[in-house]
Formats: C-alpha cells, sequence, structure tokens
C-alpha cells in the first residue's frame, strides 16, 4: 500500500455504519507501552531511538493482525504526506513535527495505526465507527497480547505500565468517542455539559485531538486518569459518560424540531445553499457549514444528501487531501476554490 491508496479508501471513523452513528462519529483505543531498559523517546539517544524502531518494525510484521499493514517512515514522507495521515486521524499533529527515527504502522482497513517512537516507544490506536469502544477493545487488546510476547515492555507491579506521562501509567490506556453534538451547541448547553465532563474527569479536545479546538460542533471526550484502574473499569465509565451525552443530544434535537424548527430549517438550508453555490470557502467554514447539513440528513430535513456524502466531505476538503486530490501543491487560495468546486460536485 502507498499513501495515495488511501484516496479511495473511506476511514473507518468516517463509515457511519456503528451504533448511534448519527451523533457518534467514532470510538477509539489508544495503548502506549515502552520497551524495558530503554530511555522514553524524548531522552533516548539517536541510536536507542533507531533500535527502538528497528525492534518495534520486526516485531509488528509476525502480528497476525499487521499481515495486511504498511510501515510508514516519516523520514521518508513530505510535509503533505504527514499532514494527509495527520487528517485522516493516524498519527498525531505532534507526531508529524519531527521525522528522525520515526514510522507509523497502518493496517489497509486503517483501523488499527502504531506510531513509533512518539512521546512513547509504541502508540498504538484501534478505531471504530459509531459508538463501540467495547469492539475496539477487543481488537487492540489482542494485539497487545502478541506484541508483549515477543518485546520487553516496561512494566512495574506497583505502577502498571510505565509510560513518559505520568497520567498515562497505569494500564495504559486511553478510550476516545468522537460526538457530533450541533443541538447542544445551538440549545446553548454544552458550556454546562463541557464543565460536568470535566467535573467527572474526564477531557474534551477538538476534531483531531489535544491542542485543538472544538470546530464544527466536533468534540473528542477522553478518560484523564489510567492509573489505579482496570481497562474494564475505564470502559464502563466512559460508556456510562458517553450514553448519557448522546440521551442530552437527542433530548436537545427533540427541542428544536419541536420549538424552533422554523429556525433549524433555515441554518440547515442556509448552510446547504451556501455550500452548493459558494465559489471560494475556507477549512473552518466548510467544517462548519458541513456540521449543519449533517444535522439536517439526521433529522430528515434533507432527504436528497447521504450522510456518508457529507462524511467524505469532512475529509477530502481538508488541505493535504485537496493536494492529494490535486496531485500538487496549492496555495491558501488555490485550496479554497479547488474546495468549493469539489464540494459543489459532491452534492448535485
Amino acid at each position: 500500500m502507498i499513501i495515495n491508496d488511501l484516496l479511495s479508501h473511506t476511514s473507518e471513523w468516517l463509515r457511519s455504519t456503528g451504533p448511534n452513528s448519527d451523533i457518534v462519529m467514532s470510538s477509539r483505543i489508544r495503548l502506549a507501552r515502552n520497551l524495558d531498559k530503554l530511555p522514553f523517546p524524548h531522552w533516548a539517544s539517536k541510536k536507542q531511538s533507531e533500535n527502538a524502531l528497528q525492534m518495534i518494525e520486526g516485531v509488528c510484521s509476525r502480528v497476525d493482525f499487521l499481515k495486511s499493514s504498511t510501515v510508514f517512515k516519516l523520514a521518508d514522507l513530505d510535509n503533505v504526506d504527514k499532514q494527509f495521515l495527520v487528517e485522516r486521524h493516524l498519527m498525531s499533529p505532534d507526531f508529524a513535527q519531527k521525522s528522525d527515527n520515526r514510522a507509523v504502522i497502518i493496517d489497509n482497513e486503517e483501523i488499527l495505526s502504531i506510531m513509533i517512537n512518539e512521546e512513547d516507544h509504541i502508540r498504538m490506536q484501534v478505531m471504530q465507527s459509531g459508538f463501540n469502544l467495547v469492539e475496539a477493545w477487543n481488537i487492540i487488546s489482542r494485539i497487545d497480547d502478541d506484541l508483549a510476547k515477543q518485546l520487553p515492555i516496561a512494566y512495574s507491579p506497583e505502577w502498571g505500565y510505565l509510560t513518559a506521562c505520568p497520567t498515562n501509567a497505569g494500564t495504559g490506556m486511553r478510550g476516545s468517542v468522537m460526538l457530533h453534538l450541533p443541538a447542544l451547541v445551538m440549545t446553548r448547553q454544552i458550556d454546562r455539559v463541557l464543565a460536568a465532563i470535566a467535573k467527572l474527569s474526564f477531557t474534551t479536545r477538538g476534531l483531531y485531538g489535544e491542542g485543538t479546538q472544538a470546530l464544527g460542533n466536533f468534540f473528542q471526550i477522553s478518560n484523564q486518569i489510567s492509573l489505579g484502574l482496570s481497562e474494564d473499569e475505564i470502559l464502563d465509565s466512559l460508556n456510562n459518560l458517553i450514553r448519557q451525552i448522546i440521551e442530552q443530544e437527542n433530548q436537545a434535537r427533540e427541542v428544536l424540531v419541536a420549538r424552533e424548527k422554523a429556525l433549524l430549517e433555515d441554518r440547515v438550508s442556509r448552510s446547504f445553499g451556501i455550500l452548493n453555490s459558494a465559489r471560494i470557502i475556507s477549512s473552518q467554514e466548510t467544517i462548519e457549514l458541513l456540521s449543519m447539513l449533517r444535522l439536517g440528513c439526521d433529522l430528515n430535513l434533507i432527504k436528497s444528501i447521504d450522510r456518508r456524502v457529507v462524511n467524505e466531505l469532512f475529509i477530502i476538503t481538508q488541505p493535504a487531501h485537496l493536494q492529494k486530490l490535486k496531485d500538487k501543491k496549492l496555495t491558501s487560495q488555490e485550496r479554497d476554490l479547488e474546495r468549493a468546486q469539489i464540494i459543489r460536485e459532491k452534492l448535485k
């Protein structure tokens, strides 16, 4: 597989096939692991990082789930390639900033990605469409067991898995769910919900994880604490929280339809009109308008557009994707022109 092959493939987080996929875009389980007796990546020498990369890459090639996967060395990728993988949620923005002795392993279905020599030696994640944390955990747990049989993993009987950041120690596990919450935003309940989430020791981030803003009414919610909890306890608490948020978003949507239907229809129609006619449009405006269009599809206010088309537009209108589709680098203005044209064609 080469990077350009991913252009014709639907990312797992955009399939809209899982449970509660009208509100939950995707579920993700991430595990942090380190090699025993080797410094964490930020403190490792160039030779030590190289040894870690070679050791992990060699073992991964023997794991059954990874037989149909590809290793991408960051040193071999240009900036557009790296941003492309960030936009597909296959690696973190911070990971893309440096290239020495870093690699990402991606399976052909884009369910699994493994970043080597990020903050930890191994940062692996499994994505599932919709509200499906348990299945994501089942998959990544099997892969983790296979790796542990062949790699010396840093583990303490007292502290659990040892990680570069103390908040990840213990299970080394982060569960996260990407939610689309336009009704809670429109009814001005979102601040109250986010404040309650923070009090329960969960964290809220934007579309691309840590350090990003909540554009397009998308919120990524994950556990903050890993130490002192089992994997099942983390899953149970996150599942319970997400169920409550889904219920609140559904109630807010019902209120909008019952009491503010004209306003709701106007917002959706205006968004559709702009997307369907604009000749120049920015990435941020596109995400905001697509969010309203997606809500219109979910509430049957727009019946001519399939939600999967809207989901596809979320990804292919991002800067690196546009440049990949045109097979050349584009200026900001050229991207705004190309983005508008693609949207008009897709919405016909």
